[in-house]
């Protein structure tokens, strides 16, 4: 079976399969393109790029945010456990030794590669709003939105947690080992104690708004009352038995019993008490969202994750020459630069939950409508910030500008197991300690933030990603997996945190390993640029003042405070003779082990 349609086997629509026989025939014909502009319809790579052998043995192990959480995925695998047994360990862990990023009360996007079939499968667990929220319910008595602090820290901002949920979806489709034997380390680690890491240190005895209210004070105070500090050693019995709750009662313990009683309670609470109900929450298994990219087909989720705007930047750099350029040309960062601003801002316009208003996907990737935005590309950062262009089946009475504040609350890891299934998973509460109210030892999410304050824009259009009842926010996270287009042969599955910056986080590691052909590690540890209206940052201990100065020359003027906080993670083949490569963040405190 051809891999564009492995990649959509169950039950993709005939016009997809129409626009991929497109992808493999239109040329981009953009003034950027390299001489071969129809790099869909490439059969053999050049040859100065290797690319892996159908049957490359993959080595199973576990790339996470931290070591502990690594170590519980790893007991699962040697215990002949599989991807989808470890990733259930591996979250579990994380709520408990990174609760700042992710954690049982909090949303994910996941997808599987199943080696056997060849087949990506992507899985939907983003938090939902409840039945009873409205378009005004971040406003104040006098409809002017709440600030940031008063809207994320209420009980309006916790949407269905749904990571844990549709993990259970994941384990009932691809798990071998039982569910309740899959959360022995977490446990033993919240019961014993475990070392309070640098991040988890840092941001429990941070000044941020969550940190500070009387649910984080209580799981982060030594007998003493002061904050613990990194190095310290933390117990969390509390965490304890809630995990040993989900074990014995399945995957919906949040959504329905006793757990699901506290958080709805939680919520009720003052300042600015939510309407949350849980029980008809369900995950969802969907199609992924897949184009190629030179010689590769690269897959992420579809809406509401923002996935489409990481093809969307890809497909508009294969239309310029950055891959006969590499990290030290700064005119390929002034076009990664520009192929994102404009990515943002088609994607701030019109990405939202597509059960509720009509997403574009098709539209922003289509080929005529890459080739003209691609014409916006210049030799020179254009002055403000860009607008957002008009893709074919765009429904321009839902086209408002929306300025939702994204916090880099998130986590990723990747999963391989020894038949060489993948998992790539990216995983949230959203802010720092989500809402900064916890029950059972864990925080609640404050993901319903993600959404736009107003249900209208200055000019009285409608956002796209406003509120409303039981609707998905609009989420940044993309985790991908790359496979070969010739034969379908496992590339690479790579994710990040980040906020809204996980768009240019993912994008930049997928052209370093992919057009630029660098060992994963090395494209991981390329410095981070974030374009976006505006505003370029960059992640300046890691741009040299040369190339800073060069970018500054063609009008892209960084800035620091944004880009330091990613935390890539992934696993890729490649090479001549192809190699298992592995990759972890420097930035953050993430490792991959080896079962």
């Amino acid at each position: 079976m051809p891999i564009l349609d492995r990649c959509h086997a169950r039950g993709a629509p005939v016009a997809l399969f129409a626009l991929f026989a497109l992808l493999t025939l239109g040329a981009a014909g953009c003034r950027h393109a390299p001489a071969s502009a129809d790099s869909a319809a490439v059969s053999k790579p050049p040859a100065s790029h290797a690319i892996p052998a159908p049957h490359v043995k993959l080595t199973p192990g576990v790339a996470a945010a931290n070591p502990l959480a690594v170590e519980a995925g790893l007991e699962v695998l040697r215990a002949g456990g599989g991807a989808a047994d470890a990733a259930v360990a591996v979250q579990a862990a994380l709520g408990l030794v990174e609760p700042q990023s992710s954690g049982l009360g909090g949303g994910a996007f996941l997808l599987y590669y199943d080696a056997q079939t060849g087949a990506i499968t992507a899985f939907d667990g983003r938090e939902t709003a409840p039945a009873a929220a409205t378009p005004g319910m971040f406003l104040d008595d006098n409809g002017a939105p709440l600030s940031y602090q008063d809207a994320v820290t209420s009980g309006r901002s916790t949407g269905v947690p749904g990571a844990v949920a549709m993990l259970g979806l994941v384990h009932s489709k691809h798990g071998r080992l039982p569910w309740q034997s899959l959360f022995d380390a977490p446990i033993r680690a919240a019961e014993q104690g475990f070392v309070v890491p640098q991040r988890l240190g840092r941001f429990a005895n941070s000044t941020f708004a969550q940190a500070t209210l009387p649910d984080a004070r209580a799981l982060f105070s030594r007998p003493d009352g002061t904050i613990v500090q990194a190095g310290d050693t933390l117990r969390n019995p509390a965490y304890a038995e809630t995990l040993r709750t989900i074990a014995t009662r399945g995957p919906r313990a949040l959504l329905e019993g006793p757990l699901a009683e506290q958080i709805v309670a939680r919520t009720q609470a003052e300042p600015r008490p939510g309407t949350l109900t849980l029980a008809a929450f369900q995950p969802a298994e969907v199609q992924p969202l897949c184009r190629t990219f030179r010689i590769y087909v690269v897959c992420v989720p579809p809406p509401p994750s923002s996935g489409v705007g990481v093809l969307e930047v890809l497909g508009l750099l294969e239309r310029t020459d950055i891959a006969s350029r590499g990290p030290m040309d700064p005119q390929a960062w002034l076009l990664f630069a520009e192929a994102s601003r404009l990515m943002y801002a088609d994607r701030d316009r019109y990405v939202a939950d597509p059960r509720f208003v009509a997403v574009p996907v098709e539209g922003m990737l289509d080929q005529g409508y890459l080739d003209s935005r691609a014409q916006l590309i210049g030799d020179r950062a254009t002055a403000g910030a860009p607008e957002a262009g008009t893709p074919p089946g765009a429904v321009m009475t839902r086209s408002g500008f929306d300025a939702t504040n994204e916090v880099p609350g998130t986590s990723h890891f990747v999963i391989v197991d020894d038949q060489g299934d993948v998992i790539s998973m990216t995983t949230s509460v959203e802010s720092l300690f989500g809402s900064g109210r916890a029950v059972g030892g864990f925080f609640l999410n404050n993901q319903l933030t993600d959404f736009s304050f107003t249900a209208v824009d200055a000019a009285g259009r409608p956002v796209a990603n406003a509120v409303a009842g039981g609707k998905r926010p609009r989420s940044s996270m993309s985790p991908a997996i790359v496979l070969r287009k010739a034969d379908g042969a496992f590339v690479a599955a790579v994710g990040s945190p980040g906020g809204s910056a996980i768009l240019a986080y993912n994008a930049k590691v997928l052209i370093g390993l992919l057009a630029w052909d660098l060992p994963l590690q090395d494209a991981i540890n390329l410095p981070n640029l974030i374009a976006r209206g505006a505003d370029f940052y960059g992640e300046m201990p890691r741009i040299s003042a040369e190339l800073s100065a060069q970018l500054a020359a063609r009008g892209v003027a960084l800035k620091s405070g944004r880009g330091e906080e990613s935390g890539l993670h992934g696993v890729a083949v490649r090479g001549n003779p192809p190699a298992f490569e592995t990759g972890a963040d420097p930035r953050r405190e993430g490792v991959w082990k080896p079962q």
